[in-house]
C-alpha cells in the first residue's frame, strides 16, 4: 500500500474524531474560544513539526501561499465551529463541510492544470447530491 494512502486513512480517522470533539467543545464554550484553543492544540505539535530549515529560507511567494492557506483554514474552522455552536448537528455540519474537495475539483483544471476524468466528475456530482440531501435535513419533533 502506498504511503499516501496510509496518511489519507490517518486523516480520515483524525478528522472523523475531530468532528465529535469540535461539537462537544462548542457545547461548552463559544466558537471563538474553541477556535483559540484549537490553535493552541496546533502549537502543541510545533516542537515535533519544526522545520529543519529556517522559515525565512523560503521565498516570499511560498510564505504568502502558506499564509493564505492558514487564513483559509482558520476561516473555515471558525465557520465550522460557529455552525455547530448555533444549532448545527455534527452529523450534518461535518459531512456537509467535508464536501470542500468538490470545490477543489472544480478549480483544479483551470488553476492547477489537472485533468478530471468523467468518473471523477460523476463522483463529484454524487457528492453534491449528498450535500443537498444533508442540507435538507429537517429538525425532528424531538429537537
Amino acid at each position: 500500500m502506498h504511503g499516501w494512502l496510509w496518511l489519507s486513512i490517518f486523516v480520515l480517522l483524525s478528522w472523523g474524531a475531530l468532528g465529535v470533539v469540535q461539537k462537544v467543545a462548542v457545547t461548552h464554550i463559544p466558537a471563538e474560544n474553541a477556535f483559540v484553543w484549537a490553535a493552541a492544540g496546533f502549537m502543541l505539535l510545533q516542537p515535533v513539526l519544526l522545520p529543519t530549515a529556517s522559515v525565512f529560507s523560503y521565498s516570499p511567494r511560498s510564505i504568502a501561499w502558506a499564509l493564505l492557506n492558514g487564513a483559509a483554514n482558520a476561516l473555515g474552522l471558525l465557520s465550522l465551529l460557529a455552525a455547530m455552536r448555533h444549532g448545527g448537528k455534527a452529523s450534518v455540519v461535518e459531512p456537509l463541510s467535508a464536501l470542500y474537495p468538490a470545490f477543489v475539483v472544480l478549480l483544479a483544471p483551470a488553476l492547477l492544470n489537472e485533468h478530471i476524468r468523467i468518473l471523477n466528475g460523476a463522483g463529484i456530482v454524487c457528492a453534491l447530491i449528498a450535500g443537498v440531501l444533508l442540507a435538507a435535513d429537517k429538525p425532528s419533533s424531538t429537537d
